[in-house]
């Protein structure tokens, strides 16, 4: 998060190791004891930088592995002209990085998610606006592409949607199949609105 060379603040290291547990273990499995330990921190300085406890870190947490994707996906839609080689690439990458991680580094906004449906939560508002974000990055690199502005809507949420869904399933599986496959035929779609 931290934008020089300095050493992560208490607060960075918080959240991040927050977004990696999340990961990894879910929300409902991420305790704030936990997160406090592996950050390096007390739980009093946990409950100074987030008064709201646990949901208040993961809010934090989600915060940052929204960042952190939209970064990715800007790269892959900044790297390729072709719009569908672009989604294509991204999700190689994403195929990449979650067998290198062993299968463990998935999304902390689909984890917690998946974990908080069905409640009006804070949680839930930051996953939203995540989800909402990562398909303007898409739509906006539609749109810069010629397409109309009610396909380039509808193909970016679908673009979006099927990544999350490949991500999860290729967890599931161990495989980096499934995204590779989502990949391939998302090409295909963006491709026949040229």
């Amino acid at each position: 998060m931290s934008q020089n060379s300095a050493p992560p603040s208490t607060r960075e290291r918080i959240v991040v190791v927050a977004a990696r547990l999340i990961q990894r273990q879910g929300y409902v499995g991420t305790g704030i004891k936990q997160i406090a330990q592996e950050a390096q921190a007390t739980l009093g300085s946990v409950y100074h930088f987030f008064p709201g406890g646990k949901a208040a870190v993961a809010v934090a947490a989600i915060k940052y592995g929204d960042e952190e994707f939209a970064a990715v996906l800007r790269a892959a839609m900044a790297a390729e002209a072709d719009p569908g080689a672009a989604v294509q690439a991204c999700a190689v990458e994403l195929a990449v990085g979650l067998r290198e991680s062993g299968w463990t580094d998935g999304c902390p906004v689909t984890a917690a998610a998946l974990e908080t449906l069905g409640s009006d939560s804070e949680i839930q508002r930051a996953c939203a606006q995540a989800l909402l974000g990562w398909e303007r990055i898409v739509e906006e690199k539609l749109l810069g592409s010629g397409f109309a502005a009610e396909d380039a809507r509808e193909v970016a949420t679908t673009v979006i949607s099927a990544l999350e869904g490949a991500e999860v399933t290729a967890q599931v599986a161990r495989s980096e199949e499934p995204l590779r496959a989502v990949g391939r035929q998302l090409a295909r779609l963006v491709g026949s609105y040229a």
